[in-house]
């Protein structure tokens, strides 16, 4: 895949501060919700782990049994390990608690990443010979899911779910599902293909420290403005596609 332009500032919501950008992402993920299932009547959302999942803390939403959840990445580790377990820490934040009945895509559980990501990619084609996860034709002639609203956020480095830089899984243009074992415990990730085809793809940055005053405001702007190849920064691969919502310190290195 080519080096993509700039996006478009269209693209891109700048609000005051991580509260702010929670409670718009929020309001993003709702409204595709509800109008998936008013649509098809179902409504199928990736989302990643990390703060991500704080904003979706105390939601009952309407559409809950009739959504199908997956996960962005997820590292290959047991369901009961809360500090590691992105499902774990979903059930804790708002699944068992205002979720009912959604259709969870969980691994089993094991520390095995390239098994975990075999099975990930079969609950995704299960869901599609169910019909509860449309799908499309690529460029080759393959079919490939098609999320009605993938959350995505972006690393320093320019990572995207397990996608990090210079590393084969950017490029993969065929599996659904990829392992990545550059970390202990290794991790499954959709693939950038995947991520790029969702009807919305949202990526939210907010958040800052006393390291880090300006957040992400250096990995925003590499992956939105700035000359980049998309195997060395990932996140500059859904500039074409993606919907933006920052604080004003992550935005705050943008020139558009």
């Amino acid at each position: 895949m080519k080096a993509l332009p700039p996006a478009d500032k269209s693209q891109v919501t700048v609000l005051s501060d991580a509260d702010a950008v929670g409670k718009e992402v929020w309001k993003r993920i709702d409204e595709a919700g509800r109008r998936a299932v008013e649509e098809r009547g179902t409504f199928t959302l990736a989302i990643p782990g990390g703060s991500v999942l704080k904003m979706l803390a105390d939601t009952k939403p309407a559409w809950a049994k009739d959504c199908v959840l997956a996960y962005v990445n997820h590292k290959a580790v047991n369901d009961d390990d809360a500090s590691l377990s992105t499902h774990a820490n979903a059930k804790a934040g708002f699944l068992d608690a205002g979720w009912d009945g959604a259709d969870v895509l969980a691994l089993s559980g094991s520390s095995d990443a390239v098994a975990e990501a075999c099975r990930y990619a079969e609950l995704l084609e299960l869901a599609t010979k169910q019909n509860l996860l449309p799908v499309a034709a690529t460029a080759t002639g393959e079919t490939i899911p098609v999320f009605d609203c993938m959350v995505i956020g972006v690393g320093d480095d320019g990572h995207i779910g397990s996608l990090y830089p210079g590393r084969d899984e950017v490029t993969d243009d065929y599996a659904w599902c990829l392992p990545v074992e550059m970390k202990n415990p290794g991790s499954i990730s959709l693939s950038l293909p995947v991520i790029r085809a969702a009807r919305e793809v949202l990526v939210a940055a907010c958040g800052v420290s006393e390291k880090y005053p300006q957040g992400k405001s250096d990995a925003m702007r590499r992956a939105i403005e700035t000359e980049e190849g998309i195997r060395d920064f990932p996140a500059a691969g859904l500039r074409d596609v993606a919907q933006y919502v920052f604080d004003e310190a992550a935005a705050s290195k943008l020139t558009l």
